[in-house]
């Protein structure tokens, strides 16, 4: 992911504080291993595991995440953690 759409959904994310308890154990669950030594130093997914998904949602491994998709997908994180 690059910096620019990690600030996009930083930005995304700080209109939206109920979605905020979701993100820290998505983040955790999805983080590549030693995320921390490299840039951007935020915990995004394995470049592998991105790739598939990118691939399987939008038909290409290469394309990065619409903003709008990944909210959708905190909601529906945020409404199976409440078991609706």
């Amino acid at each position: 992911m690059s910096v620019g759409t990690v600030a996009a959904l930083t930005l995304a994310l700080l209109r939206r504080p109920a979605l905020w308890p979701v993100v820290v154990p998505q983040a955790h669950r999805l983080a590549a291993r030693g995320w921390w030594r490299r840039v951007p130093f935020v915990p995004l997914p394995d470049a592998t595991y991105a790739g598939f998904r990118a691939l399987t949602q939008y038909g290409d491994a290469e394309r990065e995440p619409d903003v709008a998709d990944v909210l959708v997908w905190l909601e529906w994180c945020r409404e199976m953690e409440r078991g609706a």
